[in-house]
């Protein structure tokens, strides 16, 4: 677009002054120059074009002598290599059968028109040659064949043939069979016939060419000048290199050209006597347009929208015209720009940089109007597209956007990234707690996306403009952390963001960095409860519990700890130690005692349990029913299906597997049908109530009656008195395990409590 500002703008300049009377001198000059030029150099001119004009057709014609050349082998050497392959001819030719291999040739040649079909031993020998074939020669093609030649020219005796080889194996090569065709006076005008010109080629020995220049040469014969072009052709033997010659008499193309020097010398002076009149109309036609041009381009370059009328239908009517469209599409393409660098590609909604910049002007916004912004994402989304597919996702992400933009009206929208969204918000109409409200349950309305029902769900955190954040950073920032504490109150609902949301943030952060740490630096620890077994009256198992000893903080609680490590990632090299730890311990261990450990949702969906599980029991040598993983009902809510296959997976390797928390869910039953157990752990909210409600004896009753019928152990967890106890034996409860046996315990009083019998008996009786 500048080049052409500076061209019209030079354009003018130039137009500036007499245009009629600069034209008519130039070009009369001009053309006068050119008919002078024409007298003088029309002959050096003509003679170059036409040099150039041969030296093309020789080109041409040698480049279509090398591709006949090339296709000829190519058929000689595939019909080679079809009658060397041939069972009953490798058979003769291995027998020496000489009459069965003359037929086979003369059968091939009378097929393929050939002048030559001959089969050379490897010994020198030869079959099948028609004519006399001198000794030297034959030999110099027998070694031609052994160094792996195949085509190109073959010169035999004074005869020259396109030959093509193929050799005989049977497996070891036992001769060479050779097809060839005579290069004679005929095939030669045969081939000069393909050229637009006479060329008379013909083929001699590279050593006989006299040496010309670049291949090309020029030689006077019978007082006709003659160019030469010298072409280097695939010769079959190494020794013997050949050339083709082409030439052509340049006298005779000259002389064609001769009235053509009249011509021009007619048309120059003629030019001249136009020239002079008609360039004082040119001058008229091409000022007033480009001046026009000009201007519009001055106004385009300062940044306005310009157009030229569009009064000609000549060249200076379509540079209008494309000047014109030029703009239009420049405008089109720069508003798309624009919309594409500030707007989201899949549902159209405001990007980050927009909601920015109209947080930044929002905020420099005085009055009692307050703004609010609403940052939201969508519940379970991840479920949606792990289980619908993408296209299904994109198409719900869509339908959002749809009802967001409804419930805006007027207000800013924007989607920030994946299934997160945010609205710019007024208090103008309702209050703030009213719209995130109404806002929830619109989200929350049933949808259908490719023929699938929806119903989704969605969390907002609230930052109020100015209060939480007077720039647009700390605005958004403050957004989310209101939508984090949201979405872990429960999702479905909203929350304000408070102060003391950002310290706890910043405590989370810190924490995290810690847990990197504590990782590195061997900070984490097993404490071990042990599980007792009520008819055996000993100790069957121990649960690994994990406990971590921060230098400073001293022992953090592992409720504070491990929601942060499943949300970070972090309880993946967490689980994977505590599972070789625990396997490491209980190794050294009586063998009826087990270890159990938690799994959680978080690691047992990671590709790589099952080898860690692997692992940890070759290096320890546990065997693997001693091994026991506790896992909960929440891992059956997203894809039951893929958790059924891990866990008969994981029962493959011989581990065993309970369900921990049992009763506490909405579904616990339908797993016990999908999968068997090998024990189920009833949640202490039922053995909290034993002595105060006989419901609870009920459910504990119906938990041991449908394990027993199921084949699996039971163990009621969180056991704190002796009543509890009588009434848990009583209702056929195998194992227990809580504090009226024993804490957690360190690694060396395992053994102690082992081994001495510690409230052993009390539990017995």
């Amino acid at each position: 677009m500048r080049r052409m500002i500076a061209l019209l703008r030079r354009g003018d300049a130039a137009l500036r002054g007499s245009l009629s009377t600069k034209l008519t001198l130039f070009y009369a000059a001009l053309f006068a120059l050119a008919a002078a030029l024409i007298l003088l150099g029309a002959k050096v001119g003509i003679t170059a074009y036409a040099e150039r004009m041969v030296a093309s057709e020789m080109d041409a014609g040698a480049q279509v002598f090398d591709r006949v050349a090339t296709m000829r082998y190519a058929q000689l050497r595939d019909a080679g290599r079809v009658l060397a392959a041939d069972f009953g001819f490798r058979e003769a030719a291995a027998t020496n059968d000489a009459p069965t291999i003359a037929s086979a040739l003369e059968s091939l040649k009378g097929r393929l028109r050939l002048d030559q079909a001959f089969l050379v031993g490897t010994d020198g020998s030869v079959t099948g040659f028609a004519g006399d074939l001198p000794p030297d020669d034959a030999e110099a093609l027998r070694s031609a064949l052994d160094r792996g030649a195949s085509a190109g020219v073959l010169r035999l005796g004074h005869a020259r043939f396109n030959a093509a080889a193929a050799s005989v194996d049977t497996p070891m090569t036992i001769g060479w069979l050779v097809l060839g065709n005579r290069v004679d006076h005929r095939e030669l005008a045969a081939l000069s016939k393909l050229s637009a010109i006479d060329l008379a080629p013909r083929i001699v020995d590279a050593g006989s060419v006299v040496p010309i220049t670049g291949n090309r040469g020029e030689t006077f014969v019978a007082g006709q000048r003659m160019l030469t072009r010298a072409v280097p052709i695939a010769s079959f033997r190494q020794n013997d290199p050949q050339t083709l010659v082409l030439t052509y008499s340049m006298t005779r193309a000259l002389a064609a050209y001769a009235p053509m020097l009249w011509l021009l010398l007619g048309c120059g002076i003629a030019g001249v006597a136009v020239a002079a009149a008609g360039s004082w109309l040119l001058a008229r036609r091409l000022t007033l347009p480009i001046r026009a041009l000009d201007a519009a381009a001055r106004k385009v370059a300062e940044g306005n929208y310009a157009q030229v009328p569009v009064e000609t239908r000549d060249e200076l009517g379509n540079l209008a015209a494309t000047f014109n469209r030029m703009v239009d599409e420049i405008g089109e393409r720069e508003r798309q720009i624009t919309h594409m660098a500030l707007h989201d590609a899949l549902t159209g909604l405001a990007n980050r940089t927009l909601l920015d910049d109209h947080l930044a002007r929002a905020l420099l916004q005085t009055g009692d109007r307050r703004q609010a912004l609403f940052c939201l994402d969508l519940d379970n989304f991840k479920a949606v597209n792990d289980t619908l597919g993408h296209p299904t996702g994109d198409g719900l992400l869509c339908v959002i956007a749809d009802r967001l933009r409804t419930f805006a009206g007027d207000g800013l929208v924007a989607r920030l990234g994946g299934d997160e969204f945010a609205m710019l918000v007024d208090d103008i109409h309702r209050s703030f707690d009213r719209s995130a409200a109404e806002l929830v349950q619109l989200i929350a309305k049933p949808c259908t996306v490719d023929g699938h029902r929806i119903v989704p769900g969605t969390s907002v955190g609230i930052a109020i403009l100015g209060a939480d954040g007077a720039d647009p950073i700390e605005l958004s920032k403050n957004a989310d952390l209101a939508l984090y504490r949201a979405k872990q109150e429960g999702r479905g609902g909203f929350r304000f963001f408070e102060p003391r949301m950002d310290a706890e943030a910043q405590k989370r952060r810190q924490m995290e960095l810690d847990l990197h740490d504590a990782i590195r630096l061997g900070q984490l620890s097993l404490m071990f409860q042990p599980l007792f077994n009520l008819s055996e009256s000993r100790i069957s198992a121990f649960e690994a519990l994990l406990r971590w000893h921060h230098p400073v903080r001293g022992l953090i609680s592992p409720v504070d700890f491990i929601p942060l490590a499943e949300d970070t990632g972090l309880i993946v090299p967490i689980g994977e130690w505590v599972i070789r730890e625990a396997c490491r311990v209980a190794s050294a261990w009586p063998k009826h005692v087990r270890i159990a450990v938690n799994v959680s949702p978080v690691q047992f969906s990671h590709a790589g349990l099952k080898s860690v599980i692997l692992q940890a029991l070759g290096e320890t040598g546990l065997a693997p029913n001693r091994l026991e993983l506790e896992i909960t009902e929440s891992l059956f809510i997203e894809n039951p299906e893929a958790t059924l296959a891990s866990l008969h997976s994981l029962r493959g390797l011989g581990v065993r597997v309970a369900l921990d928390d049992f009763g506490t869910g909405y579904s616990s039953l339908s797993y016990l049908r999908s999968f068997p157990f090998d024990k189920i752990k009833i949640d202490r909210s039922f053995i909290i109530d034993l002595l105060k409600s006989d419901g609870a004896t009920a459910i504990i009753r119906s938990i041991t009656t449908l394990a027993e019928a199921l084949g699996m152990e039971t163990t009621a967890e969180g056991v704190e008195s002796a009543g509890q106890l009588d009434i848990l034996r009583e209702q056929g409860c195998s194992q227990i395990q809580g504090y009226y046996f024993s804490k957690p315990i360190p690694e060396k009083s395992v053994f102690q409590l082992l081994y001495e019998g510690e409230g052993l008996a009390r539990l017995a009786s």
